[in-house]
């Protein structure tokens, strides 16, 4: 079993330094040519199947990678980015402004903390575990496209560990990247925040 995390390609909200979560924005020119550069690292990793959420940008690079190299694709609901309601489209320079405390609490146990009018990051996390499962099961190679905060909780999820988003809005900035995930257990149950 072996698990790839696929980052999707620029939108303007990557560019602009702002959140997206749930909303559905399209790839940039820059985003497109992104994942196309990425294709053949791909490729390379010998990926059975690919699987994402419903939302873009996810959504649009995880159909681009499916199509050139013919690979199955697989659209989770329960892979749909984390909703962060009020937070959304903010640049993280005036959350951090407004709500300095909860946002702190909120990148170092997100499972503790629901962004106003957004999703409780426990919940997400159990999302994530759900959606894993299957996927996990079945076994062989499989890549799971995910944009941020989402990527970053499928990451502690795969490798045991309690849910952070520290890391989380510097690899916000990785378009486009490709990584695979060492899992001490294949998929940790751990849900809990720190």
């Amino acid at each position: 079993m072996a698990i790839f995390l696929i980052r999707p390609g620029e939108t303007d909200y990557d560019v602009q330094d702002r959140l997206q979560g749930t909303l559905n924005l399209p790839l940039t020119e820059r985003g497109i040519s992104q994942v196309d550069a990425l294709i053949e690292q791909v490729q390379l990793a010998g990926i059975d199947r690919i699987y994402c959420g419903p939302n873009e940008p996810a959504l649009s690079t995880a159909r681009r990678i499916s199509r050139q190299l013919d690979l199955p694709l697989k659209v989770l609901d329960q892979l749909s980015n984390v909703d962060l309601g009020l937070w959304q489209g903010l640049c993280l320079e005036e959350i951090r402004a407004k709500q300095p405390r909860v946002f702190k609490q909120w990148r170092e146990a997100p499972g503790s903390v629901c962004p106003p009018q957004g999703e409780a990051g426990e919940y997400a996390c159990e999302r994530i575990q759900e959606a894993l499962r299957k996927p996990v099961k079945k076994g062989g190679v499989i890549a799971i496209v995910a944009s941020e905060p989402l990527a970053s909780l499928i990451e502690c999820q795969i490798r045991g560990e309690s849910p952070d988003l520290k890391d989380s809005f510097g690899k916000q900035r990785q378009s486009a990247c490709c990584q695979q995930i060492d899992s001490p257990t294949a998929v940790s149950h751990n849900t809990s925040a720190k």
